[in-house]
């Protein structure tokens, strides 16, 4: 799933997470920025890496010791923040301003991924019961009105997501005049209906698997132009 890492080099790049986290949300501290005319998908891509690279010298005791001091800390970091104040950008979910708790729920859903991956790899059962699954699906689809903001829908056009396995769940995005919002629940007259189970779901919106292999695994009626820019949606920089 992470090509050219092994299962200490994703532990790594947690505990990267994690000293960034800490140094910028705590300490105030601005690290390195892309340079000019850098992507910010290609910046992340090459300092992520600069990272492994280099925390490649530290042993598996050292990376398990300071992911546990590190992450007492991050927790206590999130617990004192306000949950509704304004947070950092989201821009997977098209917000340059995103409230803390969607924030924190993006951290989340990058930490179940990536423990995911480490699972899988080490042949360890998945974190797929529903305490745990069901925020990080829930974070997942906020990025579905982003993944539609340009596909043409008269206002009041519906599409209803509807995500089966032990986390089930139904999402109904409506385009209104400001855009497509989206709302739990059930839609009255669909345009289009996408339901897939949460395995595909989290793997499409990680890109662990492309748009057209989930379809192959998804169930689309109504109209396909919607349906397949459902399938097109990615809750990661990307």
């Amino acid at each position: 799933m992470c090509p050219g890492w092994t299962v200490k080099d994703v532990t790594a790049h947690l505990l990267h997470d994690d000293l960034r986290r800490l140094a910028s949300m705590r300490d105030g501290h601005q690290g390195p920025r892309p340079a000019a005319g850098e992507p910010v998908a290609a910046f992340l891509d090459r300092v992520n890496q600069e990272w492994v690279a280099a925390a490649r010298c530290l042993s598996s005791r050292q990376l398990v010791e300071l992911l546990t001091v590190g992450g007492e800390q991050i927790a206590a970091l999130w617990r004192a923040l306000d949950p509704d104040a304004g947070g950092a950008a989201v821009s997977w979910a098209g917000l340059e301003v995103a409230p803390v708790w969607l924030d924190a729920a993006r951290e989340l859903s990058e930490y179940w991924t990536h423990q995911q991956q480490i699972r899988e790899a080490t042949g360890r059962p998945g974190l797929t019961d529903r305490q745990l699954l069901a925020p990080v699906l829930d974070t997942f689809l906020r990025a579905l009105p982003y993944t539609l903001r340009d596909t043409g829908a008269d206002p009041g056009t519906q599409v209803q997501v509807t995500v089966t396995g032990p986390a089930p769940m139904r999402w109904v995005a409506t385009r209104e005049d400001t855009g497509w919002v989206l709302r739990r629940g059930h839609a009255g007259r669909p345009a289009a209906t996408v339901e897939l189970d949460g395995d595909t779901l989290w793997r499409l919106c990680t890109r662990n698997i492309a748009p057209e292999d989930a379809a192959a695994r998804a169930r689309a009626h109504g109209e396909r132009r919607l349906a397949e820019q459902v399938l097109r949606i990615v809750s990661i920089v990307y």
